[in-house]
Parts: C-alpha cells; structure tokens; sequence
C-alpha cells in the first residue's frame, strides 16, 4: 500500500531537552570560526548571492506577496549565522544593508507596492476595533461622570481568578 507512506518531517525526531548538554562541541556551524569576519567581505558575498536570478527571483515573490523588507533581510542575516558565514555581531553590522540591498531589488524590479517594515503589518480591522475599544471607554467615562461618579472611584477590577470582591446584601 503505497498511500500510507511516513511523512518526510517527523515532528518527534527533535532533541532530547538537554541534549545540547552533552553533545560533543563543534557539530553545527555556528559552533566553528566564521566564514567571513569582515563585514565588506559578507556584504559582497550577501550581494552576490542576491543578485543570482533564482534568488532575486524569490525575493521578487515574496515582496510581491507583501513579506516587508525587514523580515526578508532578518531571514537571509539569521540564516547567514546558522550557516556559519558570520557571528551575531557582524550579522547585526550586516542588518542595515542586506534591507537597504532587498529594498534595491524590488525597486529595480518593478514592484508597486512593497512594506519596509514590519510595523506595516498592522490589519486595518484590528486597528478599528482597538479605536472602536477607546471610544467606548471614553464614552463609559462621560457617563459615569453624568451619573455623578468619577471612573477612578468605581472598584477596580481584577482578572477572572482573583479574589471576590465582597458585595452589598440587597434588601428585599
């Protein structure tokens, strides 16, 4: 029966906790010297790898798809550390211009539309529904006060786990 085959990825071939601990040192890349120290040596060698057609032509996509420049440069510096090119402090001197280099791409290519940040992410709805949240709020105050009772001065609530605040008996 060929259609019950094991999945390529088993989601439980992964480390025991501490393992880490007692493996011998030196068996990932980032663990030996880098390949590059000097921060023009990776620069070029980033650049270099960028302007290659199929890699141009993935980033193209991902612009195109609305990924920002900043996580696109974050990727392609993190992964240059997990690849053992360069440490974590020529990484974050290389940051600034491997975004500056995907930006340059996606102009030259043409894109129209294309995010620099990941602030930009922010949905429209979910900023709507906060705005709509401090409306509301605001409103409840200017009740209260018409009521003749400042917000401040109504009990503080707490989380759904906390104590019970002790309430007044009602008179029937």
């Amino acid at each position: 029966m060929d259609q019950f085959k094991e999945a390529p990825n088993n989601p439980f071939d992964a480390p025991v906790p501490g393992q880490g601990m007692t493996d011998k040192p030196g068996n990932y890349p980032w663990e030996h010297p880098p390949q590059y120290t000097d921060t023009e040596e990776a620069t070029e060698f980033v650049w270099d790898k960028l302007t290659q057609p199929q890699f141009a032509e993935q980033v193209i996509g991902m612009l195109d798809a609305g990924i920002p420049v900043e996580a696109i440069g974050r990727i392609i510096v993190f992964s240059g550390f997990t690849e053992g090119k360069w440490t974590p402090d020529v990484g974050f001197m290389l940051a600034e211009t491997v975004v500056k280099m995907v930006a340059t791409i996606g102009f030259t290519a043409g894109v129209k539309k294309f995010r620099i940040s990941m602030q930009d992410l922010t949905n429209n709805r979910e900023m709507k529904a906060i705005l709509n949240i401090r409306d509301k709020n605001r409103e409840l105050e200017k009740a209260g006060k018409s009521l003749g009772k400042d917000v401040k001065d109504m009990p503080e609530q707490k989380g759904l786990m906390a104590a019970p605040q002790p309430q007044e008996e009602e008179i029937i």
